[in-house]
């Protein structure tokens, strides 16, 4: 339980810190001239598939025909889906392996206060055994009912404190992510934009 927490601890904050370099290349994905370009060069800085995908399913729904899909859904409606769709999936991997910190936080102090009770139920068995009080027979399971408990504490409030770090980046990332779909919604959904995009369709 112990080693993996740790390992996903390093690995969380690890992909949180490419996460943050990610959001960093929107800069090149605006300051493109065309659309693709700027497809192009998120995606080669996108490592953790964060914006790129979200883009490029942007970008194809917008490239989608006037009068393709439902007779009921309008270009804006297939670029809504799209965009959420894609914030979605985002979101999904953002979120993996919380759910083990938060499980471990929670279950990992119950593990110690478990083996407490142990140390102190061999404590009180060796004491009847005996016959007589001492400390000899009350200090060694004792001492491993208060190791127990200080390795509960010690697996539990590094998870504790990586769950409630990691949460509050992802929020941050997915609010930044949110913004950016925002922002691609206003461009894509203008008629311009829109025939600029299906422009690129026809030119490949």
């Amino acid at each position: 339980m112990s080693l993996a927490s740790w390992f996903l601890i390093i690995l969380k904050t690890w992909s949180n810190i490419r996460a943050r370099r990610v959001l960093r290349s929107l800069e090149a994905f605006w300051s493109s001239p065309t659309i693709d370009q700027a497809l192009a060069a998120l995606a080669a800085q996108d490592s953790e598939a964060l914006l790129a995908p979200l883009a490029r399913a942007a970008i194809e729904a917008a490239r989608q025909p006037a009068g393709g899909g439902s007779p009921w859904s309008t270009p804006s409606d297939r670029l809504t889906r799209a965009l959420r769709s894609a914030i979605q999936a985002a979101t999904g991997r953002l979120e993996s392996g919380l759910t083990l910190l938060a499980s471990v936080g929670a279950t990992a102090p119950f593990v110690g206060l478990l083996g407490t009770v142990w140390g102190i139920y061999h404590a009180l068995l060796n004491i009847a055994s005996s016959g007589s009080l001492s400390i000899d027979k009350v200090a060694g399971p004792v001492g491993e009912a208060l190791i127990m408990t200080a390795f509960g504490l010690g697996v539990a409030i590094p998870a504790v404190l990586a769950y409630n770090s990691f949460a509050r980046a992802n929020r941050l990332v997915i609010a930044q992510i949110d913004g950016f779909a925002h922002d691609l919604h206003a461009l894509l959904a203008e008629p311009a934009a829109t025939t600029a995009a299906q422009a690129g369709t026809a030119s490949r």
